[in-house]
C-alpha cells in the first residue's frame, strides 16, 4: 500500500503545498482564522496552515482601533514571561503585497516584525508578524464580529484549549467594561 503525503501528515497539520517563492507568517488574531484570511487574499488558505505556534516573550492585546473593520483588532505586546499562541502558516511571496494591504502596511497602522516562534518538534525564525505602529495607551474592546473570527481560527486551528479560554474571556472582559 503506498501512502499519499497527506496520510503522511501529523494530525492538526495539513499537508506541505508544492514549493514556490515563500515567506513563514505567524498570524495571533483574525487571520487564524483561513477562511477570513482567503478572503483577503483571494484564495484558499488552508493547504498554506504550517500548525499551531508559540511565540515568547509578548502577550495579545486590543491596542488597536481599526477604521476598515469599524472595530479593535489584535496586537502583540512585548511581555516578559508571556506568550502569545497563534497560526503559523508557510505563504507565497506573491501573496505579501495582499497581506501588507490587509494590515494596512502602507497606511501606517502595522508593520512587519521578525520573530522566533516554536512549532511542535521545531523552531522556525524570521518569521513575519504584524505589530501595531502606534498602539493605544488602553486596550478597546472587540467587536462580536471580530471575536468570533479569532476564536473560529484558534479552534480550527487547534490552538491549546486553555489558550482559547482566556482569549474567549479577555475578549468578554474587555466587551463589559
Amino acid at each position: 500500500m503506498v501512502m499519499s503525503l497527506a496520510d503522511r501528515t501529523p494530525p492538526g497539520r495539513t499537508a506541505e503545498p508544492p514549493r514556490e517563492p515563500s515567506f513563514y507568517y505567524f498570524a495571533y488574531g483574525s487571520c487564524m482564522c483561513p477562511v477570513d484570511l482567503k478572503r483577503s487574499l483571494g484564495e484558499n488558505t488552508h493547504p498554506y496552515v504550517i500548525g499551531a505556534a508559540t511565540l515568547k516573550g509578548y502577550r495579545p492585546g486590543f491596542h488597536y482601533y481599526s477604521p476598515q473593520r469599524q472595530c479593535s483588532a489584535l496586537d502583540i505586546v512585548p511581555a516578559p514571561g508571556q506568550v502569545v499562541q497563534g497560526v503559523l502558516y508557510r505563504l507565497p511571496w506573491r501573496l505579501s503585497p495582499r497581506l501588507d494591504q490587509r494590515e494596512e502596511v502602507h497606511q501606517g497602522s502595522y508593520r512587519h516584525e521578525m520573530v522566533t516562534v516554536n512549532s511542535p518538534g521545531r523552531v522556525y525564525h524570521r518569521v513575519r508578524t504584524y505589530v501595531v505602529v502606534q498602539k493605544t495607551p488602553q486596550e478597546i474592546a472587540p467587536s462580536d464580529w471580530y471575536s468570533s473570527v479569532v476564536l473560529r481560527g484558534a479552534v480550527t486551528c487547534h490552538l491549546p484549549e486553555h489558550y482559547c479560554w482566556q482569549l474567549f474571556h479577555h475578549m468578554r472582559q474587555l466587551q463589559r467594561a
